[in-house]
């Protein structure tokens, strides 16, 4: 169906995306705030204790810390080396994919459900703005495949390396993880009738290695919270560090308590998939509506041929997920693999019943798509974010034809269907990688305002701000937190810089304080993007300031 030639070539062309989107700067919020967490640990020597700024973090454990704080160690304080965790467990995610759709089907299904896994926009999206979901996604499907793999041949090493997964993928998101983990195998069980697998002395070796591999996160809050019941986290006390993680986590998500609540929209994950899954959102809804339609046509018979671990788990993962109360596009993250396993079967199916009309729908509907993605590639470059220069304006005129080019000469269907598809994720996030993100990031306040400071060589141990409203990217480029102070303390700290909101501004000069020195930059919520900011004309009408000031003395 598709030579290894042209299969790695397509995976070199990803990776060289993914590597362009390492140097991209950190966003805000959770990125930045999740490589702050990491770096402090770094500074003080400290593993143990999670700290979001001043305050004590309880709500994920460790391990994405852990990795982020072993890869500063290894190479430094950059954004690129917070990233490698992140892109390393995505490149595990791919092969697992593989190693699943070789497994339930064949070698050609793991093939396409690996490219598609690793060009679908939120996985793409989730290695550039990385929080723990790349970890998490990566390790779910790796102990998803070896527990299937044991099911399937009943070997003790695949049961110990999906045990092994299973923990490190609690260990980055607690109980989620084995709720994805445990739903696909549930149905591959029940489906399957191997119910004798779960009496086995191999599944005791494997909850002890599960044990194993949890048990330093279970240590760690033992030891920051457990050991401390008069800590007051969200306005409690007596908090546990291990029965929330074991327990209460989960809970909390769904209900909305502790995190808050931020939908109620039971339909959120449905129109957030259009996205989430391009520019393969088409073939996977194709995909599942086929899949349950057989297993109706087939009265869910043993016999008919058909995998119900894909199907089933995204049914009862995305029921649940739905009636969490509060709800984030990349909670579907840990869906993608099973989708992509799912839609390489049916791309493999379509393509080997020799249904040549329904291969040219899909194919017109992935030309349909290509071309939104041309036009996007157009307006970002020449409107959104204006490119400057003949050189810039040939190399995307290039890379437009070279791209229409592959995606049009005369192949068989079966490769075309997947190179367009392949192509158009290229294109798309070459270009945010390499312009758009670039450009919006000098909208982002924290970060642009690091430079200002690195280039009149301001101390960053004398920057202050009189709100405990966050501050990660400058925290994070300043390779030092910016201090927390009130506006009534200022006079008493010598030779200081304030970095603050027009708003806190006005209360410094209210106060009666001067300043002799202020930079000032730009600021927008980059990751809430608005039509009246990507429009040019527009752009400057909803922008905020931040400043920084020097106080006299």
């Amino acid at each position: 169906m598709i030579s290894n030639t042209r299969y790695w070539f397509l995976l070199f062309l990803i990776f060289l995306v993914y590597l362009a989107g390492m140097f991209v700067t950190l966003f805000e919020n959770d990125s930045a705030q999740f490589a702050v967490m990491a770096m402090r640990m770094v500074q003080e020597n400290d593993f143990i204790n999670l700290f979001k700024g001043p305050e004590e973090y309880l709500d994920k454990p460790h391990m994405h810390y852990w990795l982020a704080g072993i890869s500063f160690k290894i190479f430094g304080l950059y954004d690129w080396a917070y990233r490698i965790p992140g892109i390393l467990a995505s490149l595990l995610g791919a092969y697992s994919c593989f190693g699943l759709g070789k497994l339930l089907y064949n070698r050609e299904v793991g093939k396409i459900a690996s490219l598609i896994f690793m060009t679908a926009q939120t996985i793409v999206l989730s290695n550039i703005d990385v929080r723990t979901d790349a970890v998490l996604t990566g390790f779910t499907i790796f102990s998803i495949w070896q527990l299937a793999s044991y099911i399937e041949k009943n070997s003790l090493k695949h049961i110990i390396l999906g045990a092994f997964g299973a923990g490190i993928a609690f260990s980055t998101k607690g109980q989620i993880a084995l709720l994805v983990i445990g739903l696909p195998l549930l149905c591959h069980l029940v489906f399957t009738n191997k119910w004798k697998l779960l009496f086995s002395w191999k599944v005791l070796i494997a909850l002890t290695v599960f044990g194993l591999t949890i048990a330093p996160v279970l240590y760690a809050y033992y030891l920051q919270f457990d050991l401390h019941p008069e800590k007051v986290i969200r306005g409690k006390d007596h908090r546990s560090g291990i029965l929330f993680i074991l327990w209460e986590q989960s809970f909390e998500r769904l209900s909305g308590e502790g995190v808050g609540k931020n939908s109620s929209d039971y339909f959120f994950f449905f129109h957030t998939f259009l996205w989430v899954f391009l520019p393969w959102t088409l073939l996977g809804i194709a995909a599942y509506w086929t899949r349950v339609r057989e297993f109706f046509t087939t009265k869910f018979r043993r016999d008919s041929g058909l995998e119900v671990l894909t199907a089933g788990g995204i049914t009862l993962i995305f029921l649940i997920i739905s009636f969490a109360q509060f709800k984030l596009p990349h909670y579907l993250n840990i869906l993608i693999p099973l989708f992509a396993v799912l839609s390489a079967s049916f791309i493999w199916n379509l393509l080997e019943s020799a249904k040549e009309k329904s291969v040219k729908v899909f194919i017109g509907l992935q030309y349909f798509i290509l071309s939104l993605v041309c036009i996007a590639t157009l307006l970002i470059c020449f409107f959104v974010f204006k490119m400057s220069g003949m050189f810039a304006y040939a190399t995307v005129i290039t890379v437009l034809v070279l791209i229409f080019y592959l995606s049009v000469r005369r192949e068989a269907y079966s490769l075309r269907l997947i190179v367009i598809s392949v192509y158009s994720s290229i294109l798309l996030n070459a270009v945010l990688n390499l312009h758009f993100y670039p450009s919006l990031l000098t909208y982002q306040a924290g970060s642009t305002m690091a430079d200002v400071v690195a280039e009149n060589n301001i101390p960053v141990d004398k920057i202050y701000k009189v709100t405990s409203n966050h501050s990660w990217a400058l925290d994070f480029y300043n390779q030092y937190p910016v201090q927390i102070t009130e506006v009534s303390n200022l006079p008493e700290l010598p030779s200081i810089w304030v970095y603050v909101s027009d708003e806190d501004l006005k209360k410094i000069k209210d106060s009666g304080l001067d300043w002799d020195r202020q930079f000032t930059v730009d600021q927008f919520r980059i990751t809430r993007l608005q039509p009246k900011f990507l429009n040019p004309s527009t752009r400057k009408s909803i922008l905020n300031k931040m400043h920084l000031i020097h106080l006299n003395e």
